[in-house]
């Protein structure tokens, strides 16, 4: 990965943000594999590509966080504050909160995070990135509160088999900031 770029300005449209600039969009991709270049399905990590980079609500959300971009908003172009962004993100996905906490903390270990929707898992987590690596885990967020019965944690772990990968169970504990991981092991009898 390369050093962190200067800040990019990132167009909040709808429920995502966009950066229109082709070089600011490449160098925050090369970053940490933030966002997706628009029309690149599978960028290779030494690609360079000339068109705006797409990102989500949570990437976005991280990236303000740590000021390696600013949001304006389509039309009026006045900057989005962090907490309009996160209003945005929790009135558009359900446990938002939760899911940005494991995020955030898998980020800050290290690890590089995408959307694991076609895993059925709200991650897949990479130790170095798409087009390096494959994602060795992927991780479910859950609450303390949840009731995970023996059928789900016997699909995710089928799932997680038939894919090569660890199926990880990540709760976050929103007063104390930590999250608990619990990482299944699968065996034959």
């Amino acid at each position: 990965m390369n050093p962190p770029p200067a800040i990019a300005t990132a167009e909040l449209v709808g429920t995502r943000l966009i950066i229109w600039d082709p070089k600011a969009g490449l160098a925050i991709y090369r970053s940490g594999f933030f966002g997706k270049p628009v029309g690149i399905p599978k960028p290779k990590p030494d690609q360079d590509f000339d068109v705006p980079l797409l990102m989500d609500l949570m990437e976005g959300l991280y990236l303000l966080e740590h000021k390696r971009i600013r949001v304006i908003e389509t039309g009026t172009k006045g900057v989005v504050t962090k907490t309009t962004l996160l209003k945005t993100a929790r009135d558009t996905y359900r446990g938002f909160g939760a899911a940005y906490q494991v995020y955030d903390n898998l980020r800050e270990k290290g690890y590089v995070v995408t959307p694991g929707i076609k895993f059925g898992a709200d991650f897949a987590v990479y130790e170095h990135g798409p087009g390096i690596d494959h994602a060795p885990f992927i991780v479910s967020v859950e609450t303390p509160e949840s009731i995970m019965g023996p059928f789900e944690v016997v699909r995710a772990g089928r799932l997680a088999t038939t894919v090569r990968k660890q199926f990880i169970i990540a709760i976050p504990n929103t007063k104390s900031g930590r999250v608990r991981y619990l990482v299944f092991k699968w065996f034959k009898a």
